[in-house]
């Protein structure tokens, strides 16, 4: 009787255990599943927010064709992309009055400090004629001439017997200050037409008898204008990449401190292997990785 007093008692022990454990087991489990839950939920949270991004309008068609593909595939992100040229979108992001400010030129060298630099691409840039003028290359010597007024007819180069009108960019122009660095030596253009936009400088010249401006790659995709060889190397592409061909620039989006939540994530969308090997080359942009040189804020140029 004793014996089997004692049997039933450690039966009845065990028995307590087991049931303990399983309701232990089934907290620890609930609490598993609903901390994998909330993980879940966090990881698949949807983008919502807006940008307003300003500056360099030779940046501009880039950063507008992705912004759209980013916005078709966050619905609930709102994206404003403006122009103003590179002087603005530095001056704007600095003060605070947008997200990211585009520039073709380091912050540097608009006396501006304390931002983030994101490079997302390279673009060449050159001269363009109305396509009327007759020629296709010019020297460097003569492109200098041309902008500074020393050569006012375009029948001194073997071109069209026609006047030949300047269309600036404003000082503002990051375009500008390209140009004039790498294609120029550094002199001051002279006086002629300014205008801000660089669609409305390809316009001018597409409709002006001897009209020359110049205009980042991003907008020659067409034969409304001609883009000038320079010294006889061809406004490539490749001859970016290898630095043969001298004028060409960064694209900078900058912002105000470490980039978050909508910033970072439409900055890694745009320098994504999805963006940089299909949108960039389609809308005449180069992908930084593809440079075989690298160029500092003061314009020396090394082999990568």
């Amino acid at each position: 009787m004793m014996k089997n007093l004692k049997k039933l008692s450690l039966l009845l022990l065990v028995a307590a255990i087991m049931v303990m454990a399983a309701a232990c087991g089934g907290a620890t489990s609930k609490e598993d599943t609903a901390k994998k839950e909330s993980a879940k939920q966090e990881t698949t949270k949807e983008l919502s927010g807006s940008l307003v991004i300003s500056g360099s309008t030779a940046l501009q068609p880039l950063v507008a064709a992705a912004a759209e593909e980013f916005m078709n595939k966050n619905p609930k992100v709102s994206i404003q992309v403006n122009g103003g040229g590179s002087g603005t979108g530095l001056s704007q992001v600095s003060q605070g009055a947008v997200q990211i400010g585009n520039s073709d030129v380091f912050q540097e060298e608009k006396n501006i400090s304390g931002l983030v630099d994101n490079k997302v691409a390279v673009v060449g840039m050159t001269a363009a004629i109305n396509s009327k003028v007759g020629i296709k290359d010019i020297k460097k010597a003569d492109l200098i001439k041309v902008f500074t007024g020393q050569i006012k007819n375009w029948k001194e180069l073997g071109g069209a017997d026609q006047k030949i009108t300047l269309v600036n960019r404003p000082d503002s122009s990051g375009t500008r200050a390209v140009f004039n660095k790498f294609a120029l030596g550094g002199a001051t253009p002279a006086e002629g037409i300014t205008e801000d936009a660089s669609n409305t400088v390809k316009k001018i010249i597409a409709e002006t008898p001897g009209a020359i401006g110049y205009l980042a790659f991003s907008y020659l995709t067409d034969t409304t204008v001609t883009a000038l060889s320079i010294d006889g190397v061809e406004p490539t592409a490749e001859n970016v990449e290898s630095g043969k061909f001298p004028v060409w620039a960064y694209e900078h989006m900058y912002t105000k401190g470490q980039p978050t939540d909508v910033e970072k994530a439409f900055l890694d969308y745009i320098i994504s292997d999805e963006a940089q090997t299909a949108l960039l080359p389609k809308q005449g942009y180069i992908p930084v990785t593809k440079m075989q040189v690298e160029r500092d804020a003061k314009g020396n140029v090394t082999n990568k």
